[in-house]
């Protein structure tokens, strides 16, 4: 794969084309939803104030047990909000009159471990607590206990949807193999910039991907942008295509703990020791390239910013008031 060699004036004019556009969509969004309520912090402090330490409670307890849960919280929080937003409809089944739900598009983890979530919750206060929210809040507590972030607020008050559509998951999630314009574009139409696509995609120094997601900078030949010794680590792993070797699952993160969400990241796609051709990306132009080497160099300032992008993307599309519902289990709407 050749590296792009776009000119810093090329860059800047494609970060505030960016800029403009995600402004633009965030003011016809606003305005589009300006009669709904807006999300709030502790929105479950009268309707059921133990709402949030449930949910902490529960999700600590899960990733104690195993360590690989956090980044799955992670992942079903941003697949969620990245295809319909944040309304929980990642976490539907398949129905008779509804086959190709979101969770058929790709393999995630987590459904049975946010359902156990949902009933601990449900005991406390029953038909209250959104599955959206509870997305939220294990994401939120997912960058506590496999980060160590410092605990802070998620505004809530999300309702869930009661549509989930198979299509929109292609249409919507990103390619872990697109270029760098297209990853810019994808973020833009949810109304996130090139600062936060720089900063989430740090939630890949965690979690685990099957090797086909890597076999294209593998196979026939490396991709010269990748670290020779990281590849020949990857080869022993991951069968060439079509060799009948099946397709394991390998870490994100093989240089240093696979189940830290971290800056270490930003080290690894510096050192050429990334899985993915959009993850490598961030180093084609003058701009993301500097924001690699700053969160790199500072892990606080990395965090804040990570902080502040969640809660950021934790505010796409969301259903307030009254629209949609709050399911009483997460995997099916509630019956008329």
């Amino acid at each position: 794969m050749l590296m792009m060699t776009w000119t810093w004036t090329c860059n800047a004019k494609l970060l505030l084309m960016t800029l403009v556009f995600a402004a633009a969509l965030s003011a016809t969004v606003t305005t589009s939803r300006a009669q709904s309520p807006p999300l709030q912090y502790n929105f479950y402090g009268a309707s059921c104030p133990q709402a949030e330490a449930t949910v902490r409670n529960v999700t600590e307890g899960i990733i104690a047990n195993d360590r690989t849960m956090g980044a799955a919280f992670m992942r079903l929080f941003f697949h969620d909000c990245f295809v319909r937003g944040c309304d929980a409809s990642i976490l539907l089944d398949p129905t008779s009159s509804n086959t190709q739900v979101e969770k058929k598009a790709i393999a995630l983890r987590g459904y049975a471990a946010v359902n156990t979530i949902k009933a601990a919750v449900e005991a406390v206060c029953p038909g209250v607590v959104s599955c959206a929210d509870i997305l939220a809040f294990a994401a939120r507590d997912t960058a506590v206990v496999s980060g160590g972030f410092a605990g802070f607020g998620m505004p809530s008050g999300r309702r869930d949807g009661v549509v989930s559509s198979f299509i929109e998951v292609l249409q919507n999630i990103p390619s872990p193999t697109f270029k760098l314009p297209d990853l810019v574009s994808n973020f833009a139409k949810k109304g996130l910039d090139v600062d936060d696509l720089v900063t989430l995609s740090a939630a890949h120094s965690f979690g685990q991907a099957h090797c086909s997601f890597v076999n294209g900078r593998l196979y026939p030949t490396v991709d010269p942008t990748m670290n020779a010794t990281y590849a020949a680590g990857l080869k022993t792993v991951c069968p060439p295509p079509g060799s009948g070797g099946g397709d394991p699952v390998i870490s994100n993160n093989r240089v240093t703990d696979p189940n830290a969400l971290s800056n270490q990241f930003y080290s690894n796609l510096m050192t050429g020791q990334v899985l993915f051709v959009s993850d490598q990306q961030l180093m084609n132009t003058t701009y993301t390239a500097a924001k690699v080497a700053n969160n790199s160099a500072d892990s606080a300032a990395w965090m804040t910013q990570f902080q502040t992008a969640l809660l950021k993307m934790g505010s796409i599309q969301v259903l307030t008031g009254t629209a949609g519902q709050v399911r009483k289990y997460c995997n099916v709407v509630n019956s008329s």
